[in-house]
C-alpha cells in the first residue's frame, strides 16, 4: 500500500497536498483498489466555495459509485478534465496523474483535521 509522507489525508481516504494556498486533491491507493476500475469521475463544483466534508463530486467504479469529499473549506479552482476521457488515472497513479481537484483556501481553513501518514494508516489498519 503506497501512502506519501509528504502528502495530508482524511478520514474519507483522500489526499491533499499543500501549495501555498493550493491544496491538490485526489483518492488514497487504498481507496482507488477497494473502489476497483474507475468508470468515471464527476466534477461539477468547479468555481464553487465549499465548506469541509461537503461533496464536491462523484468517483464511479464497476461496482459502487461514491461520494468525493472536500478535505477543507474553499474554491474548487480546477478539475483534472484528464480523468473525463481516461478515468482509469485514478486507478493507475492515483497520487500522480490520478489527482481530481485544486482547491484555493483562505488562512481561515482548517488544515488540522487532515492526517498525516502514519494516522491515516492506523484509519485503514
Amino acid at each position: 500500500m503506497n501512502i506519501p509522507a509528504e502528502l495530508k489525508y482524511t478520514k474519507d481516504h483522500e489526499w491533499v497536498k499543500i501549495e501555498g494556498n493550493v491544496a491538490t486533491v485526489g483518492i488514497t491507493d487504498y481507496a482507488q483498489g477497494e473502489l476497483g476500475d474507475i468508470v468515471f469521475v464527476e466534477i461539477e463544483t468547479e468555481g464553487e466555495e465549499l465548506e469541509s466534508g461537503e461533496v464536491f463530486g462523484t468517483i464511479e467504479a464497476v461496482k459502487t459509485v461514491s461520494d468525493l469529499f472536500m478535505p477543507i473549506n474553499g474554491k474548487v479552482i480546477e478539475f483534472n478534465e484528464e480523468l473525463e476521457s481516461s478515468p482509469e488515472g485514478v486507478n493507475e497513479d492515483p497520487y500522480g496523474k490520478g489527482w481530481m481537484i485544486k482547491i484555493e483556501f483562505g488562512d481561515d481553513a482548517d488544515l488540522s483535521e487532515l492526517l498525516d501518514a502514519s494516522a491515516y494508516e492506523s484509519v485503514i489498519g
